[in-house]
């Protein structure tokens, strides 16, 4: 286990509106007002998605098992915000539900609103956290200096 301490910086309310793509928005976002590290929640509605939604195996490092959608959904999600090769990456889990049919997962790639979806951002301070690629675990998990 590998742990830091920070503080509640500032706090974002965000609105995302019809055909806006999330993670893109939440990057732009990040650039702009140099958010190094946060967390966030959201809650709206997705019209398109993809979403990693498990390992095909439980081989490290993993090869993704993907869903995609494109009809409307709801959305509810949590993620954070760390830098990796200077620049912020979203990771983002999420719950998108339409009817009886729920999917769960990891939020990749282009994401496009359905109406609106809210984003509230809590900046963390004084924690020098960031993502660093592992090439035996196939991703970038946050590391602490």
């Amino acid at each position: 286990m590998e742990y830091s301490t920070g503080s509640i910086g500032r706090v974002f309310t965000v609105r995302l509106d019809q055909g806006d793509d999330i993670l893109s928005e939440l990057e732009g976002l990040a650039v702009s007002e140099d958010i190094r590290s946060a967390m966030f929640m959201m809650l709206g509605a997705v019209k398109e998605a993809s979403l990693v939604v498990g390992p095909k195996t439980n081989d490290v490092p993993p090869d993704p098992q993907w869903a995609k959608f494109s009809d409307a959904h709801e959305l509810i999600g949590i993620g954070n915000i760390f830098r990796e090769e200077g620049k912020p990456k979203i990771h983002l889990h999420s719950a998108a539900g339409r009817g009886d049919s729920t999917r769960t997962g990891c939020l990749r790639g282009e994401s496009e609103v359905f109406m609106v979806v809210e984003v509230f951002i809590m900046e963390i301070t004084g924690m020098p956290g960031e993502r660093i690629f592992n090439p035996s675990k196939g991703f970038a998990p946050v590391t602490f200096r």
